[in-house]
């Protein structure tokens, strides 16, 4: 029972988990656990809030929190997103540009300042929720952003015909998008309204860009898993933010 969480754990994050040699369809059932390693994420940055308490003013305390969420996932969602921005702005419409450009490790002037634009908007969010929200988003945005991408992995064709993100759609199925559900649901379903409903917002931004990259792309890619959580994370946090208004 514990495998498909220490492989979801491994993948999504950059703790020292030993799962050893992964099969395909491991990765598919670990879809499952997405949402339980948004509470172990959410888990450590209230930890590191409630140290760092009012020692910082919330404009520094966000720069703490979205950096160390950043680190905990190796820039893996960042870099996803980045990769989406560069071939939308460099592909022209191409679609084999645009998933060769997504190929390409570099970072190009697209890719760099759409994760400018990104994070000061992410920074903007979580220093308002510091500064006068609810401290439950804190926990609940990876969470929430964690569940949102287990539908576009599953419901949303592959348009690659390799990657890791291949063996993920291949080998998951409705049982993953019900059995993360019903995590997200148990995490954060206490907290209130407020949380579920910043939870939908969170996947309606992210199914928002699945649709729209499918027809862009005739499919999505692991690029794009990355890029939804990182959309699913922002829209969260603006929404718990504005709800304490």
């Amino acid at each position: 029972m514990l495998r498909p969480l220490a492989i979801a754990l491994g993948f999504l994050t950059r703790l020292p988990v030993r799962t050893g040699p992964v099969e395909p369809r491991e990765l598919g059932h670990a879809l499952t656990w997405f949402p339980v390693v948004g509470v172990v994420l959410g888990a450590a940055l209230i930890g590191a809030q409630r140290v760092l308490g009012d020692r910082l003013a919330p404009g520094l305390g966000a720069v703490a929190l979205v950096a160390g969420l950043a680190g905990a996932s190796g820039g893996l969602h960042l870099d996803g997103f980045a990769d989406v921005f560069d071939a939308l702005g460099g592909g022209r419409g191409d679609r084999r540009r645009m998933l060769a450009i997504m190929r390409d490790s570099r970072i190009g002037a697209h890719g760099a300042a759409a994760l400018v634009l990104l994070l000061a908007a992410k920074l903007a969010a979580v220093g308002e929720v510091l500064g006068h929200g609810p401290a439950w988003a804190v926990f609940a945005c990876p969470v929430a952003a964690r569940w949102a991408v287990v539908p576009l992995v599953v419901w949303f064709p592959y348009v690659r015909p390799d990657g890791l993100g291949k063996a993920f759609h291949g080998h998951a199925g409705v049982g993953q998008v019900v059995g993360a559900t019903l995590w997200c649901a148990l995490a954060i379903g206490w907290l209130g309204t407020h949380a579920v409903v910043a939870a939908a917002i969170a996947l309606g931004a992210a199914l928002g860009l699945a649709v729209w990259l499918q027809r862009r792309l005739g499919g999505l890619t692991g690029d794009v898993y990355g890029a939804a959580i990182e959309l699913a994370e922002l829209a969260f946090v603006t929404a718990a933010g504005l709800s304490a208004r």
